[in-house]
C-alpha cells in the first residue's frame, strides 16, 4: 500500500515508534511485542497492530517484531536518512526559543534559515541560523530548496505570508498562528494552538 494511504493519524505516531524502538535498539534489545510497545508509547496495541499492518508483514505471532528491521523500515519511510531542511519565519519570542532548541534531540530536522521584518535582526543569527528579510523570503526559498516551514508571524499577517511561502514551492506549514490558513490543498498545514492544547489538557485533568 503506497505511503500516501497511510491515515494521518498513522502518520503521526510514526517517529513516536521511531524514537522508541531507537532507544530500545540502543539498550540492547532486539525484539518487542506490541504489548510492550503499547505500554512504552502509550498507544493500545490493536491501533500498534493496525498502523503496522499498512506495510505488510512486519511481525509474526509468537515473536513480535524485530527491532532493528523495524527501524530500518521507519527510517526508510520517514526519510531519516535525509535532513529535513526547515526555515522559520517570525522571529519573536516563540521564533526565538524554537531557533535556540532547532530540534537538538532530531538530527534529522533542522531549522536552515528565517525571516523576519525587523531591521534589528534581519542580518544576524540567532543560534547560528542566519535571519534575512521577510522581502527576501521567495528568493530564499528557492535558492535553499527548502519546502517546510515554521509560522511564527502576528496573525494579520499569516495568511499573506503562508501564500508567499506556498508560491515558493513550500509544501508543509506548521502554523503557530492562531489564524486558520486558507492554501491550496496539496500543501499540508499543521496547526498549533498552545492556548488550545493547554485548555483541552485542563478539561482532562477536571474531568
Amino acid at each position: 500500500m503506497g505511503e500516501e494511504k497511510i491515515p494521518q493519524a498513522t502518520a503521526k505516531r510514526l517517529p513516536l515508534y521511531y524514537r522508541h524502538l531507537n532507544t530500545l535498539y540502543q539498550q540492547g534489545k532486539q525484539r518487542i511485542s506490541s504489548k510492550e510497545l503499547s505500554e512504552a508509547v502509550k498507544v493500545d496495541s490493536a491501533t500498534i497492530r493496525k498502523d503496522f499492518s499498512y506495510f505488510g508483514e512486519l511481525g509474526r505471532k509468537g515473536y513480535g517484531y524485530d527491532i532493528q528491521h523495524l527501524i530500518q523500515f521507519f527510517r526508510n519511510i520517514l526519510d531519516q536518512h535525509e535532513v529535513s531542511k526547515v526555515a522559520l519565519v517570525g522571529v519573536g519570542n516563540l521564533g526565538t526559543a524554537l531557533l535556540h532548541y532547532n530540534f537538538m534531540k532530531n538530527d534529522n530536522t533542522q531549522i536552515e534559515i528565517a525571516f523576519d521584518s525587523n531591521a534589528d535582526k534581519v542580518g544576524k543569527e540567532i543560534a547560528g541560523i542566519p535571519i534575512y528579510h521577510i522581502d527576501d523570503l521567495e528568493k530564499e526559498i528557492n535558492r535553499t530548496g527548502i519546502n517546510l516551514a515554521i509560522l511564527t508571524v502576528p496573525a494579520h499577517v499569516s495568511q499573506q505570508v503562508a501564500e508567499t511561502l506556498v508560491e515558493a514551492g513550500v509544501q508543509g506549514i506548521l502554523n503557530f498562528t492562531p489564524s486558520r490558513l486558507d492554501v491550496p490543498d496539496d500543501v499540508r498545514v499543521h496547526h498549533i494552538d498552545l492556548s488550545i492544547e493547554l485548555q483541552s489538557l485542563i478539561y482532562l485533568l477536571k474531568n
